[in-house]
């Protein structure tokens, strides 16, 4: 198995709000639009779709109940410290709940973390520290 993912898919509660959210307050594109299930452009990077939350679980054998952190973070590397501040700011005025204000780290990169109206969580973050990095733009 490659160190490769193919897709990432969401399992979403209200599925309407989570379009909203992504769409209008992040300014994601739709690839397609199934109303069972949503992709969206993927710019390069791997394709992120939403499914409903009971659907997806069921399609996978686990239970849709759950809370807590779930062990998984989207990370998002962008090019400067500025740029981290414009999407933490986009993202709390969609709605997203700011886990970690935006601001320097302890080993020196730049960064800060939201979570979504279902509460996946994303790290947006800027390391100076190399020039090989996973950018997302």
């Amino acid at each position: 198995m490659n160190a490769h993912v193919s897709s990432i898919l969401l399992g979403v509660r209200d599925m309407d709000r989570s379009k909203r959210f992504y769409t209008e307050g992040l300014g994601w594109k739709v690839q397609r639009d199934y109303g069972i299930s949503v992709f969206f452009e993927p710019n390069g990077g791997s394709l992120v779709g939403f499914y409903g939350r009971d659907g997806l679980a069921a399609d996978n054998g686990a239970s849709p109940e759950g809370s807590g952190f779930s062990g998984l973070v989207l990370n998002y590397v962008v090019r400067s410290e500025a740029r981290v501040d414009e999407i933490m700011a986009e993202a709390e005025e969609a709605g997203a709940t700011i886990l970690k204000p935006a601001a320097t780290l302890q080993w020196g990169g730049y960064g800060g973390s939201f979570a979504d109206p279902d509460g996946y969580i994303w790290s947006i973050g800027y390391s100076a520290q190399g020039k090989d990095q996973p950018y997302a733009e």
